[in-house]
């Protein structure tokens, strides 16, 4: 989600068939739905039998909680013997069983439901715009005894630079520009400067008690970005896969399980500063990643490798059209290579990568049929299978040799 307007910027900034054309696939999983261990209620944390209580329970706001990354926030918060409410517009309905708080608010103009509550940790997760943090504060300030906002590693003015720490400066807001009266929007030209102005001023609302979560590519299960979906979509519906640059390429992601289990330890623990959480903490090919997810699947995809300098001359955008990835050598060479040794130390762990795209694919799986045509069909910007045909067919002519008669 919080990567959306990385897409927007690229196109705004860059650019062997195996079967007939629009032919689709069933998707093969090796493990069945719902057998494999750590999915919670709504598929998205570990079950609560499997999971220690914390020493001290708190009260703890979740802001939006039903979308993409709040759902494992709250589900671990749960299991973890927290009282837990959330605060969003009610359009989802109840998620928790009843085990939650709702309270219906929305950040645009009215949360007054804030008005005389006090809570020990706020997890604010949807905030881009500062006057969403404003109509917030206006209730929660000197009432709040931790504020974990959720932001970017986009806030980096420069993604070309390897190993990226919390200390390097970010992207500033234009002068000429008031943050208040900007229209509500999850893209666009300030995207950056708006979430890095928002940090700021979350600390500056709540000093000396708030924590900056900077994220990069989040995956998982309710992924409707089809980032790391595209690929294990298309690996399961098998053939040949285009596979981008080279196979050593760096990759880095955060499962949003991993994710939210990692924000209520930090909440746990008072654990106040910045934090990159994209990982694993060890090194990650883009080859180890597609192998990984094929490891997961029956349908024998075989991978054809694709140099970058190729594919931008196709028009083919990186982290876009073929998501996640990047060309190390480019604009955004530093991004799957940040520096993330502080949220390790902190407490922040990886879950297999087996694990994150069998829950991706069975999630996928549950899906209304337009959405799962969405996905396998390449919609989001991402490569269409007869488009990613084409490349193929394109590179394959480009490596014969030219017939000299």
């Amino acid at each position: 989600a919080h990567f959306r307007s990385i897409r927007d910027g690229a196109e705004s900034g860059l650019g062997r068939l195996t079967r007939a054309a629009g032919q689709r696939s069933d998707i093969h999983i090796v493990i069945p739905p719902r057998t494999r261990p750590g999915a919670g209620r709504y598929g998205c944390s570990r079950p609560a039998a499997s999971v220690a209580r914390a020493a001290k329970p708190l009260n703890i706001l979740v802001i939006g909680g039903t979308g993409f990354v709040g759902p494992p926030q709250v589900e671990y918060a749960l299991a973890r013997g927290h009282k837990v409410s959330v605060l969003n517009r009610n359009r989802r309905g109840n998620l928790f069983g009843g085990q939650v708080e709702q309270l219906v608010g929305d950040l645009n103009d009215d949360v007054s439901v804030l008005k005389g509550k006090s809570f020990d940790v706020v997890i604010d997760n949807p905030t881009i715009l500062p006057a969403w943090l404003r109509n917030v504060g206006q209730y929660l300030k000197g009432r709040v005894g931790h504020y974990i906002y959720i932001s970017t590693v986009g806030v980096y003015p420069d993604l070309s630079r390897p190993g990226i720490d919390e200390t390097v400066g970010t992207t500033p807001m234009p002068p000429d520009l008031d943050p208040y009266t900007l229209k509500p929007t999850y893209g666009g030209k300030f995207y950056y400067a708006l979430k890095s102005f928002a940090e700021h001023e979350v600390q500056k609302t709540y000093p000396g008690k708030s924590t900056i979560i900077r994220p990069g590519l989040i995956s998982g299960p309710h992924d409707d970005t089809d980032n790391f979906l595209y690929w294990a979509t298309r690996i399961a519906r098998g053939g040949t896969v285009l596979a981008p640059g080279a196979p050593t390429d760096p990759i880095k992601y955060v499962d949003t399980r991993d994710l939210g289990e990692f924000i209520i330890r930090l909440a746990e623990n008072s654990a106040f500063g910045i934090f990159n959480v994209i990982g694993p903490d060890k090194p990650l090919t883009v080859s180890e990643m597609l192998y990984g997810i094929k490891a997961v699947t029956t349908a024998g995809a075989q991978f054809v490798w694709v140099p970058a300098q190729f594919l931008t001359s196709q028009g083919v955008v990186e982290f876009t059209n073929l998501p996640i990835w990047v060309d190390p050598g480019g604009a955004w060479g530093g991004l799957h290579r940040i520096n993330v040794s502080k949220a390790v130390a902190a407490g922040l762990t990886f879950r297999p990568l087996a694990d994150t795209a069998r829950a991706a694919l069975e999630w996928h799986a549950t899906r209304p049929e337009a959405d799962r045509k969405i996905t396998e069909e390449g919609g989001r910007n991402k490569l269409s299978p007869d488009r990613e045909a084409a490349i193929l067919a394109a590179w394959d002519a480009e490596q014969r040799p030219v017939r000299r008669d």
